[in-house]
């Protein structure tokens, strides 16, 4: 017992030396570069698939065993570790910082929610659009963080109005004198006490990793592990965190900045198909939208028909009387935007930059129109989104957010210097550098299949599979990055995924849009388990969820997720790309049209 108690404890470590010396046959049989490429690509898809060494660590192995089998030199694997995606990364970052440091996210939050009213249904609603149009601009971990303590004190708040409903109710009925009157009254003149007790968001996620990087204490407080006092109420707090974990997940597809993973495509993409020029902020932005509004709303009905029944003529009935608790639930968001107070200077300034990004993002090569881009004819292709991303954000670093001052010997209050809108201390803190190395080590893997010749004879071997309809392997790779994602973490599987399917395009005549973007799509449709993301893990930390409840409610997702995504590159994207026609950009290759 004692000898397996002492593998149990170093079980990791006996599986990494496993794994290492059970594929060393394949180097050392085969003795070609395509067979040591191979086991290069075996060992580090599997220590990523099972998290056997951190993520991070496992993304440096390329950079010491391709130069170790002569694939590349250690140089020219060093330079794929950073690449203009880290440059976007660190601009976008920059801007996020701001947004969190000045609160901007939560007043944006709490005023789309005002906009949609109590209505439960309307409700749940309101904080999906408010969650997924964040998490178009920050990460999908922190918009879930920052949104759930908010919807956490929005249904603690209906939760504390239906038992004083009950309590006044049983006065009542027992002779003693009505409070109801007193109740409403309190509700219409702003006067209810706070009852929500604080969540702390749950610290130690990665950024998009997929997985929980420390352990997740849950609080025996108001929202955890608290007994309904009704079914209702536990089914109101179920529907709520899965709404806010799946709207930050969704609301991810529509940016390229939205996710790693869109991140890593698009980085992968413009290296592999320098003259292509057609993937940008603006074009993502145009066919990736329509898809993702259109997996908000019937997630939105898929959840509320799941947990509270769909009752359209309750929804829409016009001129209804509040009842206590949507009074209250209307009064605690209106108290928690109070508390904000008007909008600061910094939040101001912030707002400002992050609509010059976004502006300039659109507007630098829009298709239809010439953008901004021409004005640098002589030098086609140098100015990138990255270029905005950084401009942008060393105005972070330069635009004073408040002046310091100090009084002097004769008591004289002078200023001697400003604190900009973010520093670097609190850059660091948000930069995700475990992404940026996770990145580079994909790029490094890409790159050393395309030298050693891995990427042409995979593309050979899959050649047979220009049989089938291009829909159908459209289907299959869709429903097999969907299944990986689940128990490995995103942007290990669109890396792992990117130097196959982009030969398997090239050899069966597909244009590579055509299957590298919905797989890209569905690489995020993590929606069945806890740990199949960090919004997932944050969310279910809280206690109010099952895992059965995510599973259900998660499947119900990926099946609308998939469809649209097929639908979409069915009909409204593919006249965007051009995708039925095998275009010049790719490696040489007759232009024929598909079946």
């Amino acid at each position: 017992m004692k000898f397996f108690s002492y593998i149990l404890v170093y079980r990791r470590f006996l599986f990494v030396v496993f794994t290492v010396l059970v594929l060393l046959p394949l180097p050392i049989v085969l003795r070609t570069k395509e067979a040591e490429c191979a086991y290069t690509l075996f060992v580090v898809a599997t220590f990523w698939l099972t998290e056997a060494l951190p993520l991070s660590v496992t993304a440096l192995l390329p950079s010491l065993m391709l130069p170790m089998f002569g694939i590349m030199p250690s140089k020219k694997v060093a330079s794929a570790y950073f690449k203009d995606f880290h440059l976007l990364l660190i601009g976008v970052i920059c801007l996020a910082t701001s947004i969190e440091k000045w609160n901007l996210h939560k007043r944006i939050a709490l005023k789309m929610v005002m906009m949609v009213g109590v209505n439960p249904a309307w409700l749940t609603l309101g904080f999906m659009s408010s969650t997924a149009f964040l998490s178009m601009w920050l990460s999908n971990t922190s918009t879930a963080a920052m949104v759930m303590p908010i919807a956490e004190a929005v249904v603690q708040q209906i939760i504390n109005a239906e038992a004083e409903v009950e309590a006044t109710q049983m006065t009542y009925f027992n002779g003693s004198t009505n409070h109801g009157l007193e109740i409403d009254e309190s509700v219409n003149g702003h006067e209810i006490n706070e009852r929500k007790e604080k969540t702390k968001p749950v610290p130690g996620y990665n950024n998009d990793t997929g997985k929980i990087s420390s352990k997740v204490e849950l609080e025996k407080n108001s929202g955890m592990g608290t007994k309904y006092r009704t079914k209702k109420g536990h089914v109101t707090c179920k529907l709520m965190c899965l709404c806010i974990a799946y709207s930050s997940t969704i609301g991810g597809l529509t940016t390229i900045t939205g996710t790693s993973t869109n991140l890593i495509f698009a980085e992968y993409f413009n290296t592999r198909y320098p003259d292509c020029r057609c993937l940008n902020f603006g074009s993502w932005f145009t066919f990736s939208f329509p898809a993702a509004l259109i997996i908000l709303l019937l997630s939105w009905i898929w959840l509320q028909w799941l947990f509270l029944g769909f009752n359209f003529k309750e929804m829409f009935k016009c001129g209804k009387t509040k009842t206590v608790q949507q009074k209250a639930c209307a009064e605690v968001i209106k108290q928690e935007y109070q508390k904000l107070g008007p909008i600061r200077y910094q939040e101001i300034v912030t707002l400002v930059l992050f609509i010059i990004m976004a502006l300039l993002w659109f507007s630098r090569d829009p298709g239809f129109v010439p953008g901004w881009s021409a004005l640098f004819s002589e030098y086609p292709g140098f100015a990138t989104d990255s270029t905005v991303a950084l401009l942008i954000g060393l105005l972070f670093f330069l635009i004073p957010a408040k002046r310091l001052t100090k009084t002097t010997p004769t008591g004289e209050i002078v200023a001697f210097d400003y604190s900009p809108l973010i520093t670097w201390k609190e850059f660091q803190s948000f930069m995700p550098w475990d992404i940026a190395i996770l990145v580079g080590g994909g790029f490094a893997l890409a790159d050393g299949c395309e030298e050693s010749g891995l990427s042409k004879w995979i593309g050979n071997k899959l050649s047979p599979l220009g049989s089938l309809p291009a829909w159908l392997i459209i289907l299959i790779s869709s429903l097999m990055v969907t299944s990986l994602t689940e128990v490995a973490s995103n942007p290990a599987t669109i890396t792992l995924f990117l130097p196959i399917l982009s030969p398997l395009a090239e050899a069966i005549h597909v244009n590579p849009l055509y299957i590298l973007i919905p797989s890209t799509l569905c690489t995020s449709f993590a929606f069945l388990l806890p740990v199949a993301n960090p919004p997932n893990a944050i969310v279910f930390s809280y206690g109010h969820l099952k895992v059965i409840d995510m599973v259900k409610a998660g499947l119900g997702v990926n099946i609308v997720g998939v469809a649209v995504v097929m639908l979409g590159i069915c009909t409204w994207i593919v006249p965007m790309f051009d995708l039925y026609t095998y275009p010049s950009w790719a490696p040489a290759m007759s232009n024929e049209t598909m079946p």
